[in-house]
């Protein structure tokens, strides 16, 4: 059965049909490089990475388009106030959003295309919607020529959002440099300019694309008409993806809807405030960096529905250190599963389990079927909560088999099929981690990293930790065990854990 996801342009949830079998083309709207990325941008990075990963798993050939809109007046006030070039600043802004996602474990989309270099792709578009007159020219004041889309030329206006017309009009304010287009509800297709500033050649003469019209154009060109998946954050559903489709539509009479199925992620609300740049509420996915893994952050993410909303409490330390304490724990979870990983591949080995072995029937069923939950969770409308919590159940079973395989170590017959069933264990939490984007990175390497910063941010280095091991240790030899207990104390105090055994303590330290 094909998976089900929610549809907002119908409002229900129905099984993907995509237009060509075997094939998802997906187009997700990306970031306006002009500041840093948010952790609203993350999580529709995340939550669109995941998407695709899954339908990848279910056999798919994804093709997966996320923009870069570096065309935009934000990104040109930006770049007047720092004093360089607009392209300048968004390829730089642009490169560390980049580097952020890849952070957080986004795989690159198949096409990550920039407006600048889609212009004549737009013009083209332009003209189209000017030819058959869902669109038309007004000459502004300046001499500049804008080139706004007929609202009321298309029929369907309103059918993603569910906006009526007339109540638009209601409530429309017309700028003062809009004042000359024939409805308050037209929007622009084209910004004409003069002179010096940002913009490029057209028939209407120098001039740059309005925000809207730029990802029609870079959909159609890379995914054609009727592509399968549009995505983005709800806070586009109006007016921009609204917009999307009525300029496509409207250039393409008679060839249907634009896209099959629309996706909005939920808002991302930092002490019950959605986050955004104009609130001054932005937290950024380096600031939780400081102290998270990015690993962390993601898992965090993914413990909402992505059609839900998500709230960030902060709490603020005096030396302005921000914690989010639901990261905190997203990286105790990520911490047991790469645990579980490192306590799995001593006991793997090859061969087939017998499902009916004595001791490990329970185990079998719950490895076994494991990963089939997961993508069905994940089926079921991209239900991350479900397959994270099918996940925790099948490392718990996976720390369980360890820990019969360890107190039975000399049953032989035993240690042979519970080795077979260890196998099974890993390659079924590699693969539904896989597809969730988690355990990317080597085990080793994440233990080092998540040390290192666990560390820096208590201030902490390994050779005070050691020394104070020493010093138990000697305590406890010279049987001066309040001091011993004295020193652990201490230690948990710093937030250092001590663990005993036959061969030595060893330390970690808590998120």
């Amino acid at each position: 059965m094909p998976p089900r996801f929610y549809n907002t342009l119908t409002r229900a949830t129905e099984e993907l049909v995509t237009a060509r079998p075997g094939e998802a083309r997906v187009y997700l709207c990306g970031m306006t490089p002009y500041d840093y990325a948010h952790t609203g941008n993350a999580r529709s990075a995340v939550v669109f990475d995941v998407l695709v990963r899954h339908l990848r798993a279910r056999g798919y050939k994804v093709v997966f388009v996320r923009n870069i809109t570096d065309v935009d007046d934000k990104i040109l006030e930006r770049a007047k106030q720092n004093g360089e070039e607009p392209l300048a600043l968004s390829a730089r802004m642009a490169g560390v959003y980049q580097a952020d996602m890849r952070d957080l474990g986004c795989a690159d989309p198949t096409h990550e295309p920039k407006v600048s270099e889609y212009i004549p792709a737009i013009i083209d578009l332009v003209e189209k919607l000017v030819a058959n007159q869902s669109a038309y020219d007004v000459v502004m004041p300046s001499g500049a020529r804008d080139v706004y889309f007929a609202v009321r030329n298309f029929p369907g206006y309103g059918k993603l959002s569910r906006r009526n017309l007339d109540e638009l009009e209601a409530g429309a304010r017309t700028p003062k440099d809009e004042e000359n287009k024939h409805d308050p509800l037209d929007f622009a297709l084209w910004k004409g300019c003069t002179g010096d500033a940002w913009g490029w050649p057209s028939p209407w003469g120098k001039g740059r694309p309005g925000w809207h019209i730029e990802c029609s154009a870079m959909s159609s060109k890379l995914l054609g008409h009727g592509f399968d998946i549009h995505g983005g954050g709800m806070d586009l559903i109006f007016p921009h993806h609204e917009n999307e489709i009525a300029q496509s539509e409207a250039a393409c009479p008679g060839c249907g809807p634009v896209a099959r199925v629309w996706m909005h992620n939920g808002f991302l609300n930092i002490d019950k405030e959605k986050m955004s740049k104009s609130l001054g509420n932005v937290v950024k996915p380096r600031d939780i960096y400081r102290r998270n893994d990015p690993e962390a952050l993601r898992y965090s993410l993914l413990t909402a529905h992505y059609r839900g909303p998500i709230s960030f409490d902060i709490d603020k330390l005096d030396d302005g250190e921000l914690i989010f304490p639901g990261v905190d724990e997203a990286e105790r979870r990520v911490d047991y599963l790469y645990g579980t990983l490192e306590r799995l591949t001593p006991y793997t080995d090859s061969g087939e389990v017998d499902p009916k072995a004595k001791d490990l029937s329970a185990f079998c069923q719950t490895i076994g079927q494991a990963e089939g939950k997961i993508l069905a969770a994940l089926d079921d409308d991209l239900n991350t909560p479900v397959a994270l919590a099918e996940l925790g159940e099948l490392a718990k079973a996976s720390n369980d088999l360890c820990d019969l395989l360890h107190k039975r170590k000399k049953d032989a017959a035993l240690a042979s099929e519970g080795k077979k069933l260890a196998r099974a264990a890993r390659e079924a939490v590699l693969s539904s981690t896989g597809v969730l984007g988690l355990l990317r990175t080597p085990a080793r390497v994440y233990r080092e990293r998540t040390l290192a910063r666990r560390l820096a941010a208590r201030r902490l280095s390994p050779e005070t930790i050691e020394e104070k091991l020493r010093q138990r240790t000697a305590a406890r030899q010279g049987k001066d065990f309040a001091r011993a207990d004295q020193i652990r104390a201490e230690l948990k105090a710093l937030g250092v854990d001590v663990a005993d055994s036959p061969d030595g303590s060893t330390w970690s330290v808590r998120v």
